[in-house]
This record gives structure tokens, C-alpha cells and sequence, in this order.
């Protein structure tokens, strides 16, 4: 059922992901680690659809929800380093625009730490609206802020992208997934995608949930955040269809297999290669935030987009550590501690239950087991 290969020391992966399918807690699904630069986990398995009828293959691709962050934070982190944007800058500075309804002085930290009062819209904005980037950024930017800027921490489930990637564009004059398809994926020969096209959309793989995939939506209600999700109104299996898959989500569409993304990190756990320098990189990985995000009423940890390590982390038990999770279950990061680069991509999504964990745990354990 698991095929690939790895490293004779990380047998138990192998034997972890398998354990996943078999229990149910994965339909489909791949993990991939890269440690100092070598490839030492490649491995897939289960099925491609719900009706088990395409089994996931080597190249595979499956919508990797917030994972997509971490590779959007890598952007944002190239365009500080080349002078294009800066962290501590109010985004006016570039988008001039976005200085309506008193957010002149909202800086890309704020933005990129989740604590900028943006989480959602104010005004009504239906998928389409998203998918066209124009309306949706523009609304952003008319908007007053939904809460005092830098006063907590708030999950931009979905703003977050276009935000970030809105100032990309200003600085830089390409699309999000222009740039990372030139800068970052093309150099690197990743199949990573922030806007599938349609030659490849075969090889997407179809989001199955479980019940409970939406728990997190319930507790933005009742922690009185309902904006992240539900305007415009995106649901797990939105993934499934096409304009979802063409559009640029750079919060949360990004579509790929789980060798790009461990690729991707491992690169970065190295110091970051010919994509950032080192001193670049622990400009965009320094803690910004380390509290409660209040949406959800959890301890986080974040750097300039990136998700921080530790025990509490789902990245692994070092605290140097950074990537990004995503909805449903998949994550990938970079454990410079180790030289790992770490990524598991799947298309059964759950929640938070023991079902989840110990799935997460399971992998969790094969790798650091091995080292």
C-alpha cells in the first residue's frame, strides 16, 4: 500500500504511514524528509479520490491549505532581503491604497503575524470575488480594521495571502504565483503550484473530510472570529473545484507533492541556499508573537509568516524550527537543529480529535526516532 523508498534509518515511516492508511486516518497521502541535503524519505500511498478508484501516485498534487503560508513567507522574506518591501514599513508605503479607514500605520509584521485586525472582510464578498484577487484586495484595503491592530492575535486564514501577496505585487509587479513559480519553485525544480493549471489538473487529488474537519470553524464562533472562513464562504472540499485550483489563494491554495515541499526545506534548514541568506532568513524566522491566537484560544508562536517550532508546534519538538501547518492536517517545515526538511500532504482531512494526533505523532516519532 506504501510505496517509495527511504534511508535504512527511517524504516519506521514507512511503517507510521502505513499504520495512517490502515486505520483510515488517511485516504491518501504522502511524506518526504530531507536531511543535510539528502533525500531519506520519499513515500505515497492510499488513494488519489474517495472512491478509491486512482491510487496517489509519485506525482500526485493535493491542495496543501495554510501550508501554502510558509512558502509565501519564503517570498515576502526575498523581496526584504532585495529592499523591495521591509517588515517594519507600513504597507501604504507600496500600496497606497491600503492607508484608508485608519490602517496607515499597519506594518507587513502585523500583517504577517496574524495581528493586523484584518482576519476577514466587512463587507459581504462571494468566492468569485476572491478568486479574481482584485476585489478582494481592494475591499481589504477600504476596510476599517475589525479589531485594534497589534492589540492580539487572530488567524488571517484566508486574508493573509492576499494581503501579503497584494504587497509582493506592488513591490515587485508579479502576481503571487508568478513569483514563486519563477523565484523559488522554477530554480529549484519544485512541483509547487499557486495557481494549478489545467494541464496539470488530473493529477489533483480529491479532499475527502471527516466529520469533525470543521471543528476549528465552530470554535472561530464561539470565540466571536466568524470572518476567516466564511466570507467568502469556503468550505474543505472547495479544493474540488476547478476555480478554486486556477485561481491565487496565496493563503491557502497552493498545490503540491510532499518531496517539493521537504525539497523546499531542507534547503531553508541549510541557511536557505541561493534563495535567501542566512541572515536573511533569521530576519523572517524571528519571533514576532508567542501567545494565544484568540481565535481559537491556542498558544502559537510566530515569525514573519512562518509558524515557530516546539513542543506545542506540530513542527517537530526543537523550538528553532519554522514552517507552516495546514487545514486538515498537512504540514512542512525546516528543523535547522537537525538539517531536516520535513513535509506530509494528504487528502482526508480531520479535526482535532485523537484521531488527528495520533496521526501527526506517529510520523512525528518515526522521524526524530531516526536520527
Amino acid at each position: 500500500m506504501v510505496q517509495g523508498t527511504t534511508h535504512p534509518r527511517f524504516t519506521q515511516c514507512r511503517d507510521a504511514l502505513a499504520a495512517n492508511l490502515a486505520d483510515g486516518y488517511d485516504l491518501g497521502c504522502a511524506l518526504a524528509v530531507v536531511k543535510d541535503g539528502e533525500i531519506v524519505v520519499d513515500l505515497w500511498g492510499g488513494f488519489a479520490d474517495g472512491a478509491r478508484t486512482r491510487p496517489w501516485a509519485r506525482d500526485t498534487l493535493v491542495n496543501i491549505w495554510s501550508t501554502t503560508k510558509g512558502v509565501m513567507a519564503l517570498a515576502a522574506a526575498m523581496a526584504v532581503e532585495r529592499g523591495q518591501l521591509s517588515y517594519d514599513a507600513p504597507l501604504a508605503q507600496v500600496w497606497p491604497e491600503f492607508a484608508a479607514g485608519g490602517k496607515g500605520a499597519i506594518t507587513l509584521d502585523l500583517v504577517m503575524s496574524h495581528r493586523a485586525g484584518l482576519n476577514g472582510l466587512s463587507v459581504p464578498m462571494d468566492l468569485d470575488g476572491m478568486y479574481g484577487w482584485h476585489p478582494y484586495v481592494d475591499a481589504l484595503a477600504a476596510m476599517e480594521p475589525l479589531w485594534e491592530p497589534g492589540s492580539r492575535c487572530v488567524y488571517h486564514a484566508l486574508s493573509y495571502g492576499h494581503l501579503v501577496g497584494e504587497a509582493l505585487r506592488r513591490a515587485d509587479g508579479r502576481m503571487p504565483g508568478q513569483f514563486v513559480a519563477e523565484e523559488i519553485a522554477g530554480p529549484l525544480g519544485l512541483d509547487f503550484h499557486i495557481g494549478l493549471p489545467l494541464e496539470h489538473d488530473h493529477r489533483a487529488a480529491e479532499i475527502t473530510a471527516s466529520d469533525d474537519a470543521s471543528t476549528w470553524i465552530d470554535e472561530l464562533r464561539r470565540n466571536g472570529y466568524p470572518h476567516a472562513m466564511e466570507n467568502p464562504d469556503a468550505v474543505a472540499t472547495t479544493p474540488n473545484e476547478r476555480p478554486w485550483r486556477a485561481a491565487q489563494i496565496p493563503g491557502g491554495n497552493g498545490q503540491s507533492d510532499a518531496l517539493s515541499l521537504a525539497r523546499l526545506y531542507g534547503v531553508l534548514a541549510q541557511g536557505g541556499g541561493d534563495l535567501i541568506s542566512p541572515d536573511g532568513l533569521k530576519a523572517a524566522t524571528a519571533e514576532r508573537y508567542n501567545g494565544p491566537d484568540a481565535s481559537m484560544g491556542l498558544p502559537t508562536r510566530f515569525g514573519a509568516g512562518y509558524r515557530l517550532g516546539g513542543p506545542e508546534s506540530q513542527l517537530g519538538p526543537n523550538e528553532g524550527a519554522f514552517g507552516h501547518t495546514g487545514w486538515g492536517g498537512a504540514f512542512a517545515y525546516a528543523d535547522p537543529e537537525t538539517g531536516l526538511g520535513v513535509a506530509y500532504v494528504m487528502n482526508r482531512m480531520l479535526g482535532w480529535g485523537e484521531d488527528a494526533v495520533e496521526r501527526h505523532k506517529r510520523m512525528i516519532r518515526a522521524i526524530y526516532g531516526a536520527l
